[in-house]
């Protein structure tokens, strides 16, 4: 059988995750990542989940545990993310939390509620290579949303109806983005806000790293300010995604879009047709370990990203040749890299994993026009002081053997 005779017209849009294939290095002993931006499993809280997953498997908790639940997930866990989206100055309730099994089953969602085909999301330029994967599913066109040089609303208005659909949403990553590891400043953050007021369009906000700042006075989330603009956040158009993956367990998948309960109504109609509900274990576990130790693990977190983050800074400033540059982030787990002009980082990353044995990730995956060539992304998040003194300087020798080509 010839099944692309039968795949839906998406599937030609849908190609395999570069980062993801990039993992399959780690495998390989002498070589040295820093393509994957995972967080260290050393760094685990595995005694207070075997702990909490203990409670949860105890007699009276057991059937709970392992039995169909909610589509909007777990009271207990969605209370205390409400406490703390309110911290964050998002009063709200824990109608206004749907979990999700992980942040990317969000974005997912966000695409499908909002994309018709032809229809126009607003994204950084980079912006995370998973929300151009899940937003690409549902065959929308891509605008470039930049803080401080964008179009007038009019111009994102008339080339998204020449497209054939309208603008539906903007996505920003807003705290030490992937991949970048920028932070939209305040004033950039209502720009974005008033845009979409304009366009009349949702904002989703992916706070995937929210927790993880080492420098700097944090800002209020996106939804924080849209709630001090209209009062409540019933009355808002953006809609946060939190994650629990890079804080406290990835394998347990387990996420949560915060917002208007309106939408959230609706998410849980393609949440229930799509799983029914995240694991309910997962989700009790996650509340347990949540409740007792999240302050102390994230401090303990940020204590340990920090010095990677510093350790990579120092390297790259060390052993960089002449005409590359790179951000330098307040928090999370990359740092970006533009290498000189006519460069290719891709070609580069073959020659540095053949003779150097160093991985990163290239920069044009994040491009939604592939462009950008000489770029690369590298996290520091896996990797040890010793590992990212060696691995920052067998990068040097690879950037320097290019030129030299």
């Amino acid at each position: 059988m010839n099944w692309h005779d039968v795949f839906a017209s998406r599937m030609a849009r849908m190609t395999a995750s570069e980062i993801r294939e990039l993992l399959k290095l780690l495998d390989q002993p002498d070589i040295i990542s820093f393509a994957g931006g995972i967080p260290d499993p050393a760094l685990f809280p595995t005694e207070a989940f075997q702990e909490a997953l203990g409670e949860a498997l105890a007699p009276s908790q057991a059937a709970s545990a392992l039995q169909y639940s909610v589509s909007e997930g777990y009271p207990p866990l969605r209370d205390w993310i409400a406490l703390e989206m309110g911290k964050l100055g998002v009063p709200c309730s824990r109608d206004n939390i749907l979990i999700t099994s992980g942040s990317q089953q969000a974005l997912d969602y966000l695409g499908k509620m909002f994309l018709s085909p032809g229809d126009t999301a607003l994204v950084g330029w980079p912006t995370y290579l998973g929300a151009l994967g899940a937003f690409n599913a549902y065959e929308a066109n891509f605008e470039r949303l930049l803080a401080g040089t964008n179009r007038a609303p009019e111009e994102f208005a008339q080339a998204a109806e020449a497209k054939g659909g309208r603008v539906k949403f903007a996505y920003a990553s807003v705290d030490f983005a992937n991949p970048t590891g920028e932070t939209l400043d305040r004033a950039a953050r209502e720009r974005v806000l008033d845009l979409a007021d304009q366009l009349d369009m949702a904002v989703i906000e992916d706070a995937a790293y929210q927790s993880l700042r080492y420098d700097g006075e944090a800002i209020p989330p996106m939804l924080a300010l849209e709630v001090e603009r209209k009062g409540e956040i019933d009355a808002c158009r953006t809609l946060y995604c939190g994650s629990f993956s890079k804080t406290l367990a990835p394998g347990l998948r387990v996420g949560w879009v915060c917002g208007a309960r309106d939408l959230i109504s609706r998410l849980v109609l393609l949440k229930q047709a799509g799983d029914l509900h995240s694991a309910s274990l997962n989700q009790m576990a996650v509340e347990r370990v949540a409740r007792t130790i999240f302050d102390e693990h994230t401090e303990k977190l940020r204590r340990t990203y920090r010095g990677r983050r510093d350790a990579m800074l120092a390297a790259l400033e060390e052993q960089m040749p002449k005409g590359v540059s790179w951000t330098r982030p307040e928090g999370g787990m990359f740092i970006w890299v533009t290498l000189p002009e006519g460069m290719d980082a891709t070609a580069l990353l073959a020659q540095a994993l053949k003779e150097q044995r160093v991985a990163f990730v290239p920069g044009q995956a994040f491009y939604a026009d592939r462009s950008n060539a000489n770029t690369l992304r590298l996290s520091f998040s896996l990797a040890s002081d010793s590992q990212i003194a060696a691995g920052i300087t067998r990068l040097g020798e690879a950037i320097r053997a290019a030129q030299a080509d």
